[in-house]
C-alpha cells in the first residue's frame, strides 16, 4: 500500500520530520511571540502613567528584536549546543542552512523550527525584566543591558536546566516550560536591576493609575491565550501531553484569578481588574514548570496557592519588609514571576506524576522524575524527597546566578552610561526621552481639555474621549 503523495518523504520533507509536529511547533512559537509583540507591549503601555506609555512599550519592542539577533548569532548554541563547561554551551552561529535544516536535538523537527521556538522564550524573558524597570531606566542603558544579560545569564540557566547536557538536567530537575529558566530568572533579575537603577520619581510612585484599563485587559488576554503555545509547545510534539498541558494551564489560571478576586473582596471590600490580571499572571507562571506532568486536580490546588501566596507577599509583606519597600517594582514582576515561578517549581517536585514525566521526557531513566506525593504513595519516599531537593537546588542556583550576574552587568553599564534617566527626563517622560507622546490630542499653542460630570476641568490628555467627547472644549 502506497502512502498518499503528501506523506512521501522528499528532500524538503525528510523521513525523520513529522509535518504535524513541525506545523504545531511553528504555531506555538508564533503564539508565544504574540504574547510579547503585541501582548506585553500593550500591557506595559496601558499599566503605566500616560507619560511613560511609549517608553514602556518601546523597551519591550526593542528587547524582542535584539534578543532574536543575539539568539541566532550565538545564544542558541550557548543554550542548547555542545558543552563548553558544565553550565554553558559553546558559542556559535545558527545561520547556516546545513545546520538549520538538519534534525533538532529533540522532537521530529528541523533545527530551524527549534531555533525560532526557543528564541521567543528567550525574548519574553528579557521583556519581563523590563517590567521591573519602567519609568526611570535610561534607554541607552537598556540597549546595553539586553544583550549582556541575555548572554551571561539566560544562556547559563537554559543550558543548565533544559539542555540534555546541562548539570541540572542530568540531575533530573523538572521545568516543563520555564518556571525557573524564564519566570524566576526574570523576577530575580528585574528586582536586582531595580535596586541598582533606583526608584521612579516620588510623584510617579505616589500616584500611578493605569492609563487605559480596557487596553490593559486586551494585553492581558493576549498573554493568557498565548500561553497555550507557551506550555503546549514544550513537549516539541503535538501529543496527549500537549493537550494536558494546555488544559492544566487554563484551569490553574482561572482558579488563581478567582482566588485573588476572593481575597481582594474579603480584605478590601471590592474586586479589581488589576487584581484579576495579577492573579492571572501568577496562575500562568505557577503552572508553567508543571503543566504537562501533573494531574488536573493538582493544577487546581496550584491555582489556589498561586492566587493566595503572591497576593499575601504583594498586599501584606510588601509593606512590612524593608527591602521590598525600598526596591521600586512598578508592576510587581517580583511577586508575579519570582514568587510564583519559585512556588511552581517547588510544587512541581511535589505533584509530578511518574507516568506523565515518562510521556514527556521519553528517556530510559524516566523513573528518576518522581513527585513527593507519589514517592510517599509508592514506597519511594527518599526518591520523592530527592526530587524536592533537586527542585530547591535549581531554584537556589537561578536566584544566585541572577543576583550576581545582574549586579555585575549593572555596575559595568554604569561605567559607560548612567543607569538612570536625568531629572528632566523623569519629569517629562516620553517627550523628553523619545520626542514622542502616546496620546497627542491637542493642537500646538492650544490646550485641549474636557469637562467631566463633577464640573471640574481636566486636561483631556489624562483621559480617553469616550462618552465625554461632546463636552470637549478648546481654551
Amino acid at each position: 500500500m502506497e502512502l498518499p503523495s503528501n506523506l512521501i518523504p522528499d528532500e524538503a520533507s525528510p523521513e525523520w520530520m513529522n509535518k504535524g509536529d513541525n506545523a504545531w511547533q511553528l504555531t506555538t512559537a508564533t503564539l508565544v511571540g504574540l504574547q510579547t509583540i503585541p501582548g506585553l507591549v500593550i500591557l506595559y503601555e496601558s499599566m503605566v502613567k500616560r507619560k511613560w506609555a511609549i517608553n514602556s512599550a518601546f523597551m519591550a519592542f526593542y528587547a524582542f528584536a535584539m534578543v532574536l539577533v543575539c539568539w541566532v548569532g550565538w545564544g542558541f548554541r550557548m543554550s542548547f549546543g555542545d558543552k563548553l563547561v558544565f553550565f554553558l554551551g559553546k558559542p556559535g552561529v545558527a545561520l547556516d542552512e546545513k545546520f538549520l535544516l538538519k534534525r533538532a536535538f529533540a522532537g521530529y523537527l528541523p533545527t530551524a523550527t527549534m531555533v525560532f521556538f526557543q528564541s521567543v522564550f528567550a525574548a519574553i524573558t528579557v521583556v519581563l525584566i523590563a517590567g521591573s524597570l519602567l519609568g526611570r531606566m535610561n534607554f541607552r542603558a537598556w540597549i546595553l543591558f539586553v544583550p549582556l544579560w541575555f548572554t551571561f545569564s539566560y544562556t547559563i540557566a537554559a543550558f543548565s536546566i533544559w539542555c540534555p547536557q546541562g548539570w541540572l538536567a542530568k540531575l533530573g530537575v523538572i521545568d516543563f516550560a520555564g518556571g525557573f529558566v524564564i519566570h524566576l530568572s526574570a523576577g530575580v533579575a528585574g528586582f536586582t536591576a531595580s535596586f541598582w537603577v533606583g526608584p521612579r520619581a516620588e510623584k510617579d510612585r505616589r500616584n500611578c493609575p493605569p492609563n487605559n484599563v480596557i487596553l490593559m485587559l486586551a494585553g492581558a488576554g493576549l498573554l493568557w491565550m498565548g500561553w497555550s503555545g507557551f506550555n503546549g509547545g514544550a513537549p516539541f510534539v503535538a501529543s496527549t501531553i500537549s493537550g494536558l498541558a494546555i488544559l492544566n494551564t487554563h484551569v490553574c489560571t482561572a482558579t488563581s484569578i478567582l482566588t485573588w478576586l476572593l481575597l481582594d473582596s474579603l480584605f478590601f471590600g471590592k474586586p479589581s481588574v488589576l487584581g484579576a490580571i495579577q492573579g492571572m499572571i501568577t496562575g500562568l507562571v505557577c503552572i508553567t514548570p508543571a503543566a504537562g506532568v501533573v494531574q488536573c486536580w493538582a493544577a487546581i490546588i496550584m491555582g489556589i496557592i498561586s492566587g493566595s501566596v503572591p497576593w499575601y507577599t504583594m498586599m501584606v509583606l510588601h509593606n512590612k519588609v524593608k527591602l521590598l519597600k525600598l526596591v521600586d517594582d512598578p508592576i510587581a514582576i517580583f511577586h508575579t514571576h519570582a514568587i510564583a515561578g519559585g512556588l511552581g517549581g517547588i510544587l512541581t517536585g511535589f505533584f509530578a506524576v511518574p507516568k506523565l514525566c515518562r510521556l514527556f521526557y521519553m528517556v530510559t531513566d524516566w523513573e528518576k522524575y518522581l513527585g513527593l506525593v507519589y514517592g510517599l504513595q509508592n514506597g519511594r519516599t527518599p526518591a520523592g524527597f530527592k526530587q524536592m531537593g533537586i527542585q530547591i537546588a535549581a531554584m537556589g542556583f537561578v536566584i544566585v546566578l541572577n543576583v550576581v550576574v545582574t549586579s555585575i552587568i549593572c555596575w559595568f553599564i554604569g561605567l559607560i552610561v548612567p543607569l538612570r534617566m536625568s531629572d528632566e527626563e523623569l519629569e517629562n517622560g516620553d517627550d523628553a526621552v523619545h520626542g514622542e507622546e502616546a496620546f497627542a490630542l491637542w493642537h500646538e499653542g492650544e490646550r485641549l481639555v474636557g469637562r467631566r460630570h463633577n464640573n471640574k476641568v481636566y486636561d483631556i490628555r489624562e483621559f480617553s474621549f469616550g462618552e465625554y467627547k461632546d463636552e470637549v472644549q478648546m481654551v
